[in-house]
């Protein structure tokens, strides 16, 4: 049976739970299009403030199913090639929606984010890493290149030659050294990722929405545009979320020497 995606709500945060404990929750096209559709409703939805992703049981992710991918390797009738081009494609729209979601979405990893797993750690905007956890772009392991945007994160964060190196080799990384190159933001005991993450989730929730949405959209933007064009939307995101219920909140908030209240 193929892994699915589980939700549910923890206050205001989405928890999305990627579900098949026996494979170590390999990746599926079912888990794909109810991660999207969850995304969409996280995305349109004033009630949830946050997302978190998670794995089920004592692992993050396993990445794609070998099963599946060798079946569609031996396929006889021609379609082989178009069929896993469409899976793909499945997979980098739950990849395009993570990155997208102007709500925060946090990885909590416990155990292995292996592959295509990896990659979607990558994906969300924070890390919290169980100190037991491993990450391994494991693709090279078995003749394969990278999808799930893994070359184009590493490539953005990481020297070139650190991005090849974890490519190339597939040597499981652990999450001190994530962190310290920068990829993993905390890193907790075994077995807290997920609370340490919900905890995360509480504080960023607590802080006005709007401004959380565009320090995303200026920081996703930046590398591929010139200082100039960069400050002036800068300006205009500034002045849009000053003159917004929430700007004004922050500013009396500040001044009563009290907690905001943003909506």
């Amino acid at each position: 049976m193929p892994s699915e995606l589980l939700t549910a709500r923890h206050g205001t945060t989405l928890v999305l739970t990627l579900s098949d404990p026996a494979t170590r929750n390999t990746l599926s096209p079912q888990a794909y299009a109810a991660g999207i559709e969850a995304l969409q409703t996280a995305e349109s939805s004033d009630d949830i403030r946050c997302v978190v992703l998670r794995g089920d049981g004592t692992h993050f992710c396993a990445g794609g199913d070998i099963q599946r991918l060798r079946a569609t390797r031996l396929r006889d009738d021609g379609g082989g090639p178009a069929a896993q081009r469409a899976s793909i494609d499945q997979f980098h729209g739950l990849v395009e929606a993570l990155r997208a979601c102007p709500k925060p979405v946090i990885a909590a990893v416990e155990g292995w984010a292996a592959g295509g797993g990896f990659s979607l750690a990558l994906a969300c905007d924070l890390i919290v890493a169980a100190d037991d956890a491993r990450f391994v772009m494991s693709y090279g392991r078995i003749g394969l290149s990278p999808d799930g945007g893994a070359s184009w994160h590493l490539a953005q964060r990481l020297p070139r030659a650190l991005a090849l190196q974890l490519l190339w080799l597939a040597e499981p990384v652990d999450a001190a050294q994530m962190q310290r190159w920068g990829l993993v933001n905390q890193v907790v005991p075994a077995g807290e990722a997920l609370p340490e993450a919900l905890r995360l989730a509480e504080r960023l929730a607590a802080m006005a929405p709007n401004a959380l949405a565009s320090a995303k959209e200026l920081v996703d933007a930046a590398p591929a545009r010139p200082l100039r064009a960069h400050l002036d939307d800068e300006r205009e995101h500034f002045v849009a979320n000053l003159f917004s219920p929430n700007g004004l909140e922050g500013l009396q908030a500040f001044l009563d020497k009290r907690a905001a209240r943003f909506r």
